[in-house]
Formats: structure tokens, C-alpha cells, sequence
């Protein structure tokens, strides 16, 4: 096996990464519909079995989401005596605390407490590679997992969270991440799967923390100076490590094995441009996200927000202004449906109780 080749800046990144994919597009003279069909025909190894164990277990985070929040979350919630519109986020985000945490921490456990040297030789994802080997019991758990979850997300936020600015975008990257983890466990690139999934996860657990904090501050009526500062630090750790992770070590590691060193270990490797084209379009999401963060950042350093808050949530109060006023223009009386605590759904207020 190689020496592990060290990690390249992004000046390199774009001059291989560009120079590989010109190479294969040039190369490829009769890519096609029918040179895609049978190349999944003679590499893809996904069995209906497995695709019903995904789906049954997708289904079965969605029932155990229900009765988490209907016995667990919800009355903590209550208990606490937390704001009506924060116990009614905080089910979502202790939820997604803990499969994350649970995720994340799996994935540690992976790259950094077993022989897999992916984190350390983002290439050697593709050493040794050969179309329907067999994939690890422990990677083949971690997929597992992730699949049947993302599969459980996507109906979840269009049905179950709270919508938001980017809600549309959020449904697009779980598309996206959910065909990524089944297509790379049909053609056997569950190495790079793994490091993919490790370097997104722990932003997510950052964040849930933070609004869960964020939530906590304002409980029985009282200011809780600690989850305030914890809140803090917990954005400013979220901010660095988004960078970190998904716009220096993702591209750099995940982007430059994917675009480069595939074709140096497997060429003609099977749906390059596929698989290189949905890692681009996670990258440019993980921008668009960013941005977010930039805003959020701008706000607080400019004065305009005095506190931690989720920039992509709509106003409660401004959606019921908004909303009072198109109804008096109508002549109509406003439903009964305004109250507090209850969440913006595709732009109405509706009643996420479960």
C-alpha cells in the first residue's frame, strides 16, 4: 500500500480535479443512456431485500420520533416550563441530538479506533476496490443507519419540522445525501461514504445543541445565564467548525479522492461523473448554508440581533401581522389557527402537536 500522500491545498484540488474530469469527458466518447444502464447492470449490487430492510427501518424512526416526542420530549418540555413556541421546536431538535450524536460518534469510532486509514489517506478509499466486494459488517451497520434515516428526513421535513427559509433546500440535500448512501453502497464506495458522513455529522450535532440552548434560556419564566453562554460558545464552535469540516476537509479530502485519485487507482472507474456530480452540488449547498452563518455573524457584529437565534426561522409575530392584515382585506376573520406556540408550515401557521 502507499505511503499516505499529503493533503493537498485548494490550488491543487482545482488544477487535478480539472485536468481528471476533462481527461474522462474526453475519454468517454460513447457515454450515454445505454453505456449508464449497463454499467449498473454489471457493477450495481443492491438487493430488493435490502432496499425493504431500509424502508421498514426508515419507517420505524419515523414511529419512534412520534413516541419520543409524545412521551419523552414533549412532557420534558412541559416540565421545564419552557416558552409555548420553544417547547414546541424543542421535540425536533433533541431528536436529531441524538441519532447525530449516536451517528457521529459511530463514525469516530470507524476512522479513528480501527484499521481503516480513510481520514488520515483520503486515497486509499479507492485501494483494492473491485465491483461487489463485500462490505464490512461495521460500515454496512453505519449504512445502514444513515439510509434508512435519511430516507425517515425527508418525510419529517415536509411533515414534522418546522418550516423554514431553506426548508426546500434542506429537502433537496436529503435527496441528495439519501441517493449518494445508496449508490455508493450498490458500487462498493462505502470508504468514501464513510468519511463523507463523519466530516457532516458533527455540524449538525453543534447545532441541535445550540438551539437546544438556545430553548432552555427562557424557562419558567426565567433567564438562565448559563444555556445563554453556552448558546454563544455553541455558535461561534458551530461557525468554525462548519468551515472546517465541510469547506476545507470535505473538498480536500472527500473532493480531491473523488475527482483524482479514483481514476489513478480504478480507471474507467463506474459512474464517475454521477457520484462526482452530486458530491459538487453537496459542496455548493454546504455554501449556500454558510452563508447563513455569514449573516448571522454580520447581524450580531452589527448590532441588529441582540441574542442566538435560527436567521432561517420565519417570525411567528410577523407571519400573524402579515397574515391578520391579508384577512381583514378579504373580509374575513382570522382562524383560530394563530396561536402561539404554533409553527409556520409552507407559509401558514399549523399545529405540529403529535
Amino acid at each position: 500500500m502507499p505511503a499516505p500522500e499529503p493533503m493537498p491545498g485548494y490550488g491543487q484540488l482545482l488544477k487535478r480535479g480539472y485536468g481528471s474530469l476533462t481527461e474522462a469527458i474526453k475519454a468517454c466518447g460513447d457515454c450515454g443512456w445505454e453505456l449508464s444502464r449497463q454499467t449498473w447492470t454489471e457493477n450495481a449490487y443492491l438487493g430488493w431485500g435490502e432496499v425493504l430492510l431500509c424502508g421498514l427501518c426508515a419507517l420505524g424512526w419515523t414511529v419512534l420520533r412520534r413516541a419520543a416526542a409524545r412521551r419523552l420530549f414533549g412532557p420534558f418540555g412541559e416540565w421545564c416550563n419552557l416558552q409555548p413556541k420553544d417547547a414546541a421546536k424543542m421535540p425536533e431538535s433533541a431528536w436529531k441530538l441524538l441519532f447525530y450524536t449516536l451517528s457521529w460518534s459511530y463514525g469516530i469510532y470507524l476512522l479513528f479506533f480501527t484499521d481503516y486509514p480513510f481520514f488520515y489517506d483520503p486515497p486509499s478509499v479507492f485501494y483494492d476496490w473491485k465491483k461487489g466486494m463485500d462490505v464490512p459488517t461495521d460500515i454496512a451497520i453505519a449504512y445502514l443507519l444513515q439510509c434508512s434515516f435519511y430516507g425517515h428526513s425527508i418525510y419529517a421535513t415536509a411533515y414534522m419540522d418546522t418550516w423554514r427559509k431553506d426548508s426546500v433546500v434542506m429537502l433537496l440535500h436529503h435527496v441528495v445525501t439519501l441517493t449518494l448512501i445508496a449508490f455508493s453502497y450498490a458500487f462498493r464506495y462505502h470508504n468514501v461514504g464513510i468519511l463523507v458522513l463523519f466530516l457532516h455529522d458533527v455540524n449538525d450535532v453543534q447545532l441541535e445543541f445550540t438551539k437546544l440552548n438556545v430553548y432552555f434560556k427562557h424557562r419558567g419564566g426565567v433567564y438562565h445565564r448559563l444555556n445563554d453562554i453556552i448558546s454563544n460558545i455553541g455558535c461561534l464552535t458551530f461557525s468554525v467548525s462548519w468551515f472546517w469540516f465541510r469547506l476545507y476537509w470535505f473538498p480536500l479530502k472527500v473532493l480531491y479522492a473523488t475527482c483524482y485519485s479514483s481514476l489513478q487507482s480504478v480507471p474507467n472507474i463506474p459512474f464517475y461523473f454521477f457520484f462526482n456530480a452530486l458530491l459538487l452540488v453537496l459542496t455548493l449547498m454546504n455554501i449556500y448554508w454558510f452563508l447563513y452563518i455569514v449573516l448571522f455573524v454580520a447581524k450580531v457584529l452589527m448590532g441588529q440581533m441582540q441574542e442566538v437565534n435560527d436567521v432561517r426561522e420565519y417570525d411567528v409575530e410577523d407571519s400573524k401581522k402579515t397574515t391578520t392584515a391579508k384577512k381583514k382585506e378579504a373580509g374575513l376573520q382570522l382562524p383560530n389557527a394563530l396561536k402561539e406556540g404554533m409553527h409556520l408550515k409552507n407559509g401558514l401557521v399549523k399545529d405540529k402537536r403529535l
